[in-house]
């Protein structure tokens, strides 16, 4: 794997567009720690039984200092087989896989982030190296997973008119 864009999920996830790759997630939780801090939120507790400020405060620092190192730094599961199998492969991505689409171990992928069929049909089309260009591009620009996340992961909202 000689690929100096070491963004990439090995499964077809691009992980520069994932909130918790990218520091989105590091970020916003660091600047609501700042914030409880600086409110003083901790007389909270006292008040409603069921909110634990000390608790709270150590998740939001552990958010605040975590991020994940992306899939080829070692993030993601340690024994996950899709590295291991493009390992075997010596194949850089699973999206450079004929078998990609039928394969158990992407079955996951396609089945939660269903666009990654699109992604190893567009580096069938475009090559590895300028499908990855495409997708850093898309990330400079604001493409994140968060739209897609939201689709698949959120209940409806309702907010009540007070």
């Amino acid at each position: 794997m000689n690929n100096k864009n070491n963004q990439y999920g090995v499964c077809g996830i691009y992980c520069g567009q994932c909130p918790n790759g990218n520091g989105r997630v590091k970020m916003m939780a660091g600047e609501l720690k700042r914030l409880v801090d600086t409110v003083r939120y901790d007389w909270l507790s006292s008040f409603v039984k069921s909110f634990d400020h000390k608790e709270f405060r150590k998740g939001l620092e552990w958010f605040a200092d975590s991020q994940c190192p992306m899939c080829l730094n070692g993030g993601g599961p340690p024994s996950c087989p899709n590295r291991k199998c493009a390992s075997e492969k010596k194949l850089e991505s699973c999206l450079l896989c004929s078998n990609y689409a039928l394969c158990k171990n992407t079955e996951y992928q396609r089945d939660y982030y269903p666009f990654v069929v699109e992604n190893h049909n567009r580096v069938k089309q475009v090559g590895f190296q300028k499908y990855l260009e495409e997708e850093e591009e898309r990330a400079k620009a604001g493409v994140d997973l968060m739209g897609h996340l939201e689709r698949r992961c959120c209940k409806v909202v309702k907010l009540e008119n007070t």
